[in-house]
């Protein structure tokens, strides 16, 4: 091997490598001339022994005879390769040179390493290279800080630990504010500009051993070791202060920037970092729907606790009682205000329960519309209501969907399969839109109005008074009828206010071409003040309330006017 080094040593020189042959017996190590050119910084006397080179070594100072004892066993006459990568540093001032080695030992008589010989190399790129792959697996690319992944794992670590040691810390989020505002503003690059000054401010307020990831595209996570409830309330309100008293400056000028706080005290309320995740994104909402730029303290709440059983129960109830065809209707008539013949029936869901009682629309149209099942409630509804109409030629019905809904493409299909299968339902059906729902998209939902007017079908707006939408709305949308919310018309024979309202609605909706109907009607005295003020149609106990039944035997020939 020695002889051959210096004719190997001219191919090793053009590939800046080096070739070894290592003694072990005597420690001794004999090196190829680009020896000198691949470790210039070096002294010939650290390379000439194994002991001294491995002084070098960083960060196990033993990994090369560690390499040749765990590989695998060498047979007799053959070499069992190697391969290692380590650092090299000549004093704590220096750069650490990465090699890689890669070589062959044999064995002696005794079957254990005699000697070793192969080749080394400056492998600094790839080293590089492998750190910044590490680094970007565990760190957020726009910020620095760590992604969510391992802001998670450091979470459950700190809830570990003070859960073993019985301290207190606490996990935050800081949600910045009005985020979509600034990317339609300015452009997603002064958004991005943005959330790297806040990053910076934030982790310029942390004390040493905290940690700050970027939990979501607006979102940074904090955990604060060692951290009281007053510790919390002092350290929100200076990374709020930081984040909100001076503008960030960026390529488009600067932007004013708050954030908000939510936090949950650990382990004391959160026994995992799934439970203080969701509990500090609960509390960051409560925090940003009260007031933007504020901070939040979870803490337990019998109420809340109380609903979300009920949210469950409810949530399975419902699509138990889809599955199984347990949604009905109940029908309450409509009738014209002057001559109380009636003119339509609006449908109101109920669902049978396994005791054979009835749960009513209220008890299950706000769940449904909460957790986002009201779009599967709408679409048993649509199919009850138009098999309803085909069965019935001279019935006209309403049925109540969300706003929510007629963003559905499945719902639209729907309506629009049923409407080519069963001609002349579409006439007598009226769709009301609840307004307790905000509209959020008014365009869109003029464009399913006009969809469905073209197929005959008339709209209202249902509660109208209790929600978002105005009179320039309802001429938007070109609605037929506005069903007046309940909750004005019960009272007008006793409240001066209540009657002023409802005659007002009245009157611009007459000014609109818009018909109205008055719900809630409780008594003949308030069924007369709604006539007298023009009110087209009413409803409610004092006209009859919603029956399973099916009322009609002989239809009342009056019916509603066509829309348009």
């Amino acid at each position: 091997m020695t002889s051959a080094l210096p004719k190997a040593s001219t191919i090793l020189a053009s590939l800046g490598q080096a070739a070894f042959v290592w003694d072990l017996a005597t420690d001794a190590i004999v090196w190829s001339e680009q020896a000198n050119a691949v470790f210039s910084d070096i002294p010939a006397a650290s390379l000439a022994s194994g002991a001294e080179f491995s002084r070098l070594i960083e960060p196990q100072r033993s990994i090369r005879t560690e390499a040749l004892s765990h590989s695998a066993p060498a047979k007799r006459g053959e070499g069992a390769p190697y391969r290692i990568e380590y650092g090299v540093r000549t004093s704590t001032s220096e750069p650490v040179l990465w090699i890689e080695e890669t070589g062959c030992w044999f064995a002696g008589p005794d079957g254990k390493p005699a000697q070793a010989q192969g080749i080394v190399r400056i492998n600094n790129e790839r080293h590089a290279r492998d750190e910044q792959l590490l680094r970007l697996s565990r760190h957020d690319p726009l910020t620095g800080e760590l992604n969510r992944t391992h802001l998670i794992a450091a979470l459950a670590e700190a809830i570990e630990e003070a859960t073993r040691f019985r301290t207190s810390c606490a996990f935050m989020l800081i949600g910045i504010d009005h985020l979509a505002r600034i990317n339609d503003a300015f452009g997603f690059d002064v958004a991005d500009a943005v959330i790297s000054e806040v990053a910076r401010r934030i982790r310029l307020r942390l004390r040493g051993g905290d940690v700050l990831g970027r939990f979501s595209g607006n979102k940074f996570g904090l955990v604060l070791k060692n951290c009281t409830v007053d510790d919390m309330n002092v350290a929100a309100e200076r990374f709020l202060a930081g984040i909100r008293d001076e503008v960030v400056p960026t390529n488009s000028g600067p932007v004013s920037v708050t954030a908000s706080i939510g936090a949950v005290s650990v382990p004391r309320y959160a026994r995992n970092a799934n439970e203080a995740i969701n509990r500090a994104h609960e509390t960051l909402d409560g925090a940003k729907h009260r007031r933007a730029g504020s901070f939040a303290l979870w803490r337990p709440n019998v109420e809340r606790d109380a609903q979300r059983k009920v949210n469950i129960r409810v949530t399975d109830e419902i699509v138990t009682a889809l599955n199984e065809r347990r949604i009905v209707m109940a029908f309450e008539p409509v009738v014209e205000a002057a001559s109380r013949v009636t003119s339509f029936y609006e449908c109101l869901i109920r669902m049978e329960q396994d005791d054979g009682r009835m749960l009513l629309a209220p008890d299950i149209v706000p769940v449904a519309e909460k957790l986002g099942l009201i779009r599967l409630v709408d679409h048993r509804v649509l199919e009850l209501v138009v098999a309803e109409l085909a069965a019935s030629p001279n019935v006209q019905l309403s049925l109540n969907i969300s706003p929510e809904t007629t963003m559905d493409p499945d719902w639209w299909g729907s309506i629009e399969s049923l409407m080519h299968a069963h001609p002349g339902v579409a006439e007598r059906l009226i769709v009301e839109i609840t307004e307790t729902v905000a509209i959020q998209d008014i365009d869109d939902l003029r464009g399913f109005v006009t969809r469905l007017k073209n197929f005959g079908s008339r709209i209202a707006i249902d509660d109208f008074g209790a929600g978002y939408t105005s009179f320039r709305n309802l001429r938007k949308l070109g609605v037929d009828i506005v069903k007046i919310d309940g909750a004005f018309v019960q009272n007008i024979a006793r409240s001066a206010d209540d009657r002023a309202f409802v005659q007002t609605l009245i009157d611009l909706a007459r000014r609109l071409d818009i018909k109205t109907v008055a719900e809630w009607v409780q008594d003949e005295e308030s069924g007369l003040m709604l006539r007298d003020w023009g009110c087209d149609y009413i409803q409610g106990r004092l006209i009859g309330l919603a029956s399973s039944e099916r009322p009609w035997g002989a239809v009342a020939e009056t019916v509603l006017p066509a829309a348009g």
